[in-house]
């Protein structure tokens, strides 16, 4: 049984799909369910450094991107029937999506980390690489991957 759930967002429909999943397991098992959005780092630090605007309109863009995301997963947990979900939003900063949710896994005591996944497959997977499949590799716990 499963008591922290960590459900990594982004707000696309492979992310919908696993959230769904996770509030459903969540539902079932009384257990905690963290929605965490990973920001990367500001890409042109030294552009940054010289014009704060850059970096601040970045951040303002993703940290929107990131609240539209948890409205998202919000909105189906207030949709569901049955127990209600304890839900936590949480927003991160790391260079790499698969880290930032796998360290606040760890930070977090999550028992199950659910994430979507595209579904890409040759080139594709191999050019954009996969978040959910790095996720897997570099987990301590056990990983849903939802496609």
């Amino acid at each position: 049984m499963f008591k922290h759930i960590l459900l990594a967002t982004d707000g696309s429909d492979a992310s919908e799909h696993a959230a769904q999943l996770a509030i459903s397991m969540a539902r079932v098992q009384g257990a905690k369910l963290t929605a965490l959005f990973v920001i990367d780092p500001y890409p042109y630090m030294s552009i940054g450094e010289a014009n704060p605007m850059g970096f601040q309109a970045y951040m303002s863009a993703a940290q929107e991107h990131a609240a539209k995301a948890h409205a998202k997963v919000s909105a189906l947990c207030s949709q569901g029937e049955g127990a209600p979900v304890d839900l936590q939003l949480r927003v991160v900063e790391n260079v790499t999506a698969s880290a930032g949710v796998v360290q606040t896994a760890k930070d977090e005591g999550a028992d199950l980390i659910v994430v979507g996944s595209h579904g890409r497959s040759g080139l594709a997977r191999l050019m954009l690489g996969s978040v959910a499949a790095k996720v897997v590799a570099e987990s301590p716990v056990p990983v849903l991957v939802a496609r």
